[in-house]
């Protein structure tokens, strides 16, 4: 007998484990304004990933209510973290876009925004927490399955998009300073922001295991 066969699948290891990447995301993006440009995009390099492999092992759900999860991030909220985002990022945000459905309509190139789709992600990642946090374990299901789907065909492929910018930007020749600040020692290119808990966890679980061998 399985060790999920005597609980509701939203207690499951892999969702917990999603919960926590999520929150992490939902509050570092919260907090954007307290983060230096050299520090954010390289944290974002790294927690995505981490999130689209939650995101890909999480169980199915296979019997929701047919009730639509509420909605907690409002447009406002929307536009207000999104607006501070394109200030930190500046001249960096904006790319080319590669998979986009408007690119064959489009005489030229199409450009895409970081910000944007940090956001996007947010706006999903967002609402499923505050349902799985505030509801019943019928509500959980439903958010946690929407999430999934939501995933699957739109926020996925945003965030695919946007680690290729951040790449770019991560390893390229680009001078992410922010302006009027003094520079820092530089870190090791593999040791992670101090502004993440959560993957400085991760971090020297990786060390430590490669220690032991």
């Amino acid at each position: 007998m399985g060790e999920e066969s005597y609980e509701n699948v939203v207690y499951s290891r892999n969702v917990l484990e999603f919960v926590t990447v999520c929150n992490e995301y939902c509050t570092y993006i919260e907090q954007v304004e307290t983060h230096a440009k050299k520090d954010l995009v390289p944290t974002l390099q790294k927690v995505l990933p981490l999130l689209y492999l939650k995101a890909t092992i999480l169980p199915t759900i296979n019997e929701t209510s047919e009730e639509i999860p509420e909605k907690f991030v409002t447009e406002v909220d929307y536009h207000f973290l999104l607006g501070k985002l394109e200030v930190k990022l500046g001249e960096h945000d904006a790319y080319q876009e590669v998979f986009d459905p408007n690119i064959q309509y489009s005489e030229g190139p199409v450009a895409g925004s970081i910000a944007e789709n940090v956001m996007d992600i947010y706006q999903d990642v967002k609402d499923f927490l505050m349902a799985y946090r505030i509801g019943t374990e019928e509500v959980m299901e439903g958010a946690l399955e929407e999430c999934q789907q939501n995933f699957k065909h739109y926020w996925g492929q945003r965030l695919v998009n946007c680690l290729r910018a951040l790449h770019s930007l991560v390893y390229g020749d680009v001078d992410l300073e922010d302006e009027g600040t003094t520079q820092k020692p530089k870190k090791k290119k593999d040791e992670p922001s101090e502004d993440s808990p959560l993957l400085r966890n991760h971090y020297d679980h990786f060390n430590d295991q490669s220690e032991g061998e």
